[in-house]
């Protein structure tokens, strides 16, 4: 195995010639051995050089017209430079922009996404948006498992009505297609849950720039933006209204024209004085009656599983799309 450093397939070289055997003189009537003294009168031989002599003077090329030159190295330099310049757009063309045909299909893909997400509210069945039991594996206090069941579904609707006026005005450039809504009651049938599906009418770049507004103004924690309950009467949640609301969440999907929420409260109708939004009554410490009573692990949870369950359903019918193409 040659060794870093070395030309493979070769061993050491010697740096002498080889000497003559001692002692060995030219017979009479051999030829002359190059460098030997002169025999039977003849002249003597010069020794043959120790290297091959330089070789004869080649012509060289023709002299050019007078300015072909010029205009060769011109003409190179015009190339080079052209070259350079569409090796360069096609890198930067990568970097920056990717490949147009690969950016297209990606805007296809998105644009096929939305659509199916705006269909979801009339062609998916409600017991898979909103299941009639929901299980919430971590999803208590100390990561306990949770159980929700369902009181009731509103009929889809629109918008009006169903936030307070601050919210309201936040999501109203996205539009508002359609709202599905549910309400959902813990295993002790202590704390209701509202969990809301507003299908909006904005594309990728509108939602992108309502969650840029809702973060920089940080209306998920304003006790003013609240979404707002769905009583049902004679269950639980007969008496739950916007009084009785202890926490909330609201989501906008980075992926869907979607906004998931949440909003819960105690099934025995009492009023609510401090609100918090899950995102704080679920933090170790907190000492509120949303946090001490698990409602803010109510919105959260319910709000995550119904997300989810959202989520399969867009991504159904785009995985058939794809493997049908």
């Amino acid at each position: 195995m040659a060794e870093i450093g070395s030309l493979p397939g070769h061993g050491a070289v010697s740096t002498t010639s080889p000497s003559p055997a001692l002692g060995v003189s030219p017979a009479l009537g051999r030829p002359p051995v190059p460098g030997s003294p002169t025999v039977l009168g003849m002249p003597p031989v010069p020794p043959p050089p120790a290297y091959p002599p330089p070789p004869a003077h080649q012509p060289g090329p023709p002299p050019s017209a007078p300015g072909r030159t010029v205009r060769g190295t011109a003409a190179a330099g015009i190339c080079l430079v052209l070259g350079a310049g569409l090796l360069g757009g096609a890198a930067a063309g990568h970097f920056l922009g990717g490949d147009p045909a690969a950016a297209q299909t990606s805007q296809d893909d998105t644009a096929l996404t939305y659509a199916d997400a705006r269909s979801l509210w009339h062609s998916v069945p409600v017991d898979t948006l909103f299941p009639r039991t929901v299980h919430g594996r971590g999803a208590g206090p100390g990561g306990a498992d949770r159980t929700w069941t369902r009181i009731g579904v509103a009929p889809d609707s629109g918008c009006d009505g169903a936030f307070d006026p601050a919210l309201a005005s936040a999501l109203a450039p996205v539009g508002c297609l359609r709202l599905l809504r549910a309400t959902y009651t813990d295993a002790t049938s202590s704390n209701v849950t509202t969990v809301g599906v507003l299908v909006t009418r904005a594309d990728p770049a509108s939602m992108a720039a309502l969650r840029g507004t809702w973060a920089a103004r940080h209306l998920g924690d304003r006790t003013d933006a609240m979404p707002r309950p769905v009583p049902f009467p004679g269950t639980v949640a007969a008496g739950f209204g916007p009084a009785q609301r202890a926490s909330w969440t609201v989501d906008i999907s980075d992926t869907l024209p979607v906004i998931g929420y949440a909003v819960s409260g105690f099934a025995d109708g009492r009023t609510v004085t401090d609100p918090q939004p899950a995102a704080a009554a679920t933090r170790q410490g907190a000492t509120t009656a949303a946090a001490q009573s698990g409602l803010g692990y109510d919105a959260k949870g319910l709000a995550s599983a119904i997300e989810h369950h959202i989520r399969t359903a867009v991504e159904r019918p785009a995985h058939t799309h794809g493997t049908a193409s």
